[in-house]
């Protein structure tokens, strides 16, 4: 990847300003576009003087704005979206506006500028509820069960289209669960606010057996941008993540032992899944990444248990401050 002019929305959340990091590592001109609504300027702080970084406050949805903040690029990173799927069901605008709708001003405001690829974060949400079997990019149909699925699903078709019509180039990730430092959200994060309420009692949601791929987010980011260096289809789509699970339960006890917490009591909100959309047994088979030459660094379990560290790292050095 020679030095690019990257614009990334949602560069200050999550996974963005790991991606930033990343970006400014290798010497590329970054333009980070946020409305900090969930990311934190403090997770880009490391590069307020660097003059590769530029940050630019702002709302996806504004579309003219946006237009004139997005020229002079030549790669844009779309990874703002609603960062929390249960938010969906108290506001079921919430996904059309930050996944479909942000999607569709980011790809107009590339044509209008003449901006060829983008790179587009998209979620294994899409596949919907399917049977327990390790999900391939080319299974189908696709059926979301969520509204953050849908408007993921949706952003996923918008991006095909604009490639399809007007000549451009993209690379579609279908993540797994992304876990790792700076998180602000998930599962990990949840269950640490609990047990500081209540150190003795852990209430988890479903039955505790919901199981899904972990994603390392130094691995999230290392594949997304092997897949973009690596594949030249009009539109690439890749599942990201590795190829083992892990369980609620186990996610807990290892939560529990890192914290260093004694005879904390399980408790079950029932049923089979946490919440109305929730999928909840997803396994993943990312062929097509290693078929390239990639595969995740961290399994599933792995994963869990890296990130928990960090998290629980990150807060206790916040409560020092």
């Amino acid at each position: 990847m020679v030095h690019e002019r990257c614009f990334v929305t949602g560069g200050a959340g999550f996974i963005g300003s790991h991606l930033v990091d990343k970006l400014i590592i290798e010497g590329h001109k970054v333009t980070v576009f946020d409305n900090l609504s969930s990311g934190r300027e403090e997770f880009i702080a490391q590069h307020k003087n660097n003059p590769n970084l530029k940050f630019v406050f702002g709302d996806l949805l504004e579309l003219e704005s946006l237009k004139k903040v997005i020229s002079n690029h030549n790669i844009v990173f779309h990874l703002a979206a609603n960062p929390d799927a249960r938010m969906g069901i108290q506001d079921t605008t919430l996904d059309l506006r930050l996944e479909t709708l942000a999607t569709y001003n980011t790809l107009e405001a590339m044509r209008c500028n003449g901006i060829k690829q983008i790179i587009l974060a998209s979620s294994g949400t899409i596949y919907g509820e399917t049977p327990v079997i390790p999900l391939t990019e080319d299974y189908g149909p696709v059926l979301p069960i969520s509204l953050y699925g849908a408007g993921k699903l949706a952003s996923e078709g918008l991006v095909s289209a604009f490639c399809n019509t007007f000549d451009m180039q993209a690379w579609i990730f279908r993540f797994g669960n992304v876990v790792g430092s700076r998180t602000t959200h998930g599962v990990i994060f949840d269950f640490i606010q609990k047990l500081k309420n209540n150190p003795h009692e852990l209430e988890i949601l479903g039955d505790g057996t919901q199981t899904k791929p972990y994603l390392y987010v130094g691995d999230c980011i290392e594949g997304i941008l092997y897949g973009f260096a690596n594949s030249r289809e009009r539109v690439n789509v890749f599942n990201l993540g590795p190829s083992s699970a892990t369980d609620v339960t186990t996610i807990a006890k290892v939560l529990v032992t890192e914290l260093g917490l004694e005879n904390v009591k399980f408790t079950y909100t029932g049923g089979d899944r946490g919440w109305a959309g929730d999928v909840p047994q997803v396994r993943f088979n990312p062929k097509k990444m290693k078929n390239m030459g990639w595969g995740t660094k961290f399994s599933s379990n792995a994963a869990v248990k890296k990130a928990i560290k960090e998290i629980v790292g990150d807060i206790k050095i916040s409560s020092c401050r």
